[in-house]
């Protein structure tokens, strides 16, 4: 737990409950605190096996994966290619898109862009837009602004913080979210934030972000949503676990936004609240994305 990136508070939150949760569940659980320079832990042979809740950079891009592999250890989650994937918001919505799954319209901004053709293309998207980093999590970054003198204000701001980043398409809707967990879909949360908004504050300190289920009566879109979560999941490569983001347009389309490889395990989550909902307690949760880890690594030996 912990990292580098502005995710670093959130990861201390997470990896103290995933820890709190698999003493509950019988476990020995040590923690870390680990960065590119501290990786002392991962020479413990003592470890069966390392339960990686680093959000955002270096922990969720693939590169500690890619570490972990080297090392021949056993850790969960996805790997360092699907995480890689996954965590470049552009990389990914490509990949969706191949796999006939909705996404906002987006363009990639650099300051160096043509100014004509950075308007034309930002005319194209509409009048309200959504100004993102192209590798970042927890809304970190994020701005909705309107019209494209706003947008392209915003994109230099965020390029000059974050690097590369993305306009999007503002999609009116309904913000929903959908578990992934050992190869099936959890229960649909429905996420209605005070501001309407679902920002860094909204998920992690506003206690009156409201997180509901059973919101959407239809069953058919139920089971379309659903799909479509496992299907960007496949698409990208993941493995065991992982968040998928969607707007519910008010045309009645869902559009994906996002994969979360690594999401947040804090008691704010909502992977915990969707497992809960399905009825898993923490512990459970926790305690089967380990035991996916070991059988991961069992099949690996064997081939």
């Amino acid at each position: 737990m912990g990292g580098i990136g502005p995710e670093r508070q959130v990861s201390l939150q997470s990896g103290r409950c995933v820890a709190q949760a698999l003493r509950e569940a019988g476990l020995n659980v040590t923690t870390a605190d680990i960065t590119p320079d501290n990786m002392e832990i991962l020479d413990d042979s003592d470890i069966d096996v390392f339960f990686v809740a680093l959000h955002g950079q270096f922990g969720e891009d693939g590169r500690l994966q890619k570490i972990l592999e080297d090392k021949g250890l056993v850790y969960t989650g996805s790997g360092p290619t699907a995480s890689r994937l996954a965590f470049d918001k552009l990389a990914s919505k490509k990949l969706f898109a191949q796999a006939g799954i909705a996404v906002p319209e987006v363009i990639e901004f650099t300051p160096d862009t043509a100014p004509s053709r950075l308007d034309r293309d930002i005319l194209r998207l509409g009048d309200l837009f959504v100004v993102k980093p192209v590798a970042q999590g927890s809304s970190v970054g994020v701005s909705i602004v309107s019209g494209p003198q706003q947008a392209v204000s915003a994109a230099r701001k965020t390029w000059e913080q974050f690097g590369n980043c993305m306009i999007e398409r503002y999609i009116a809707g309904r913000e929903l979210t959908v578990g992934i967990l050992s190869g099936r879909a959890l229960p649909i949360i429905e996420i209605k934030s005070r501001t309407g908004f679902y920002d860094y504050h909204a998920k992690y300190v506003d206690d009156q972000t409201e997180y509901l289920f059973d919101t959407i009566e239809d069953d058919c879109l139920v089971a379309g949503i659903s799909q479509a979560a496992l299907n960007c999941f496949d698409s990208l490569g993941c493995r065991d676990f992982a968040r998928v983001d969607f707007i519910l347009g008010d045309d009645g389309v869902p559009y994906v936004l996002e994969v979360n490889t690594i999401p947040g395990f804090t008691n704010h989550s909502l992977l915990p609240k969707a497992a809960a909902k399905a009825g898993l307690s923490m512990s459970n949760l926790c305690l089967m994305i380990v035991e996916a880890a070991l059988t991961n690594a069992q099949s690996a030996v064997r081939q």
